[in-house]
Parts: C-alpha cells; structure tokens; sequence
C-alpha cells in the first residue's frame, strides 16, 4: 500500500520521467508503473507530506509543507468525493476521475503549480477518460529540474 496526498493523485497522470532530482523520479518512476502495472494497488490518502515528498530534494523551501499545496491537495480530494485517511484501489481512483474530472479543471484546481505550463495532466486525464489508464514511461529523464 502507498501513502499519498490528494494532489499526487493529479501529478501521477500527468508523470512523463521528469522531477526535482534523479532520486525523486526513480521513486516516481516506481509508484507509477505499479499502478499502471496494478491497478488495485491499495492507495490510503494521507494530509500532508507522503512517500513522494520522502524523496523530495532538500534543496531550500520545502514546498510539501507549503499552504497553497494543502489547499491543491484537499481540492482535488473534493472533486474526486474523497477523504484523509479513506483506502482506496488505483482503479477506484481512476473510476472517479472518469466520473469527476474534465482535463480543463487542471486550470483551476492547480493554478499555482510550476508543472501546469507542460499540458501533460490534462493530457493524462484525457487518457484516463479515454480509458487507458497511466501513460507508460519509458524512460527516466535524467535531468534535474531543480527550477521548479
């Protein structure tokens, strides 16, 4: 089972190989392909910091325990109908993004992430609709994006 905040639950459509360091994508990397792997992999919805925030790199202002990602993470549980502290499968998670979720609330709900600009959640909710599930990422990017 993985441990995970409300707006990691975005960021993992969206996920192409790219991160803040090379140790935060490996870590990534491997929560979504089990997911796409296992779609029943059990998720429990935590507040705050998460297994993915464990590998974010101490490089200055530590945005996981920012208020603005707070308030992204307890948005987007809303829209899924989802709580802190409920356990859920991948493929329930899915289920409700198909059930919830339009590429275009990328716009409002994550208006203040660095990422947007990308298009790639969009992108990664329209294939969820479409009802391919998680992208398969080939390959890691390397590169460290420490501007975001």
């Amino acid at each position: 089972m993985f441990k995970l905040r409300g707006h990691h639950l975005f960021c993992l459509l969206g996920y192409r190989g790219m991160g803040y360091s090379q140790e935060y994508v490996e870590n990534m990397t491997l929560l979504h392909k089990t997911l796409r792997d296992n779609p029943k992999t059990r998720i429990e919805l935590v507040k705050g910091p998460d297994q993915l925030c464990e590998k974010y790199p101490n490089s200055g202002i530590y945005h996981c325990q920012d208020d603005n990602i707070y308030e992204r993470d307890a948005a987007i549980l809303e829209k899924l109908g989802l709580t802190i502290g409920q356990i859920v499968n991948w493929e329930d998670i899915e289920l409700l993004i198909r059930s919830y979720i339009i590429p275009s609330d990328i716009q409002s709900v994550c208006k203040s992430c660095s990422w947007r600009s990308y298009g790639v959640c969009e992108e990664g909710i329209q294939e969820i609709l479409d009802g391919k599930g998680l992208r398969e990422v080939t390959s890691v990017n390397k590169q460290n994006l420490s501007n975001f």
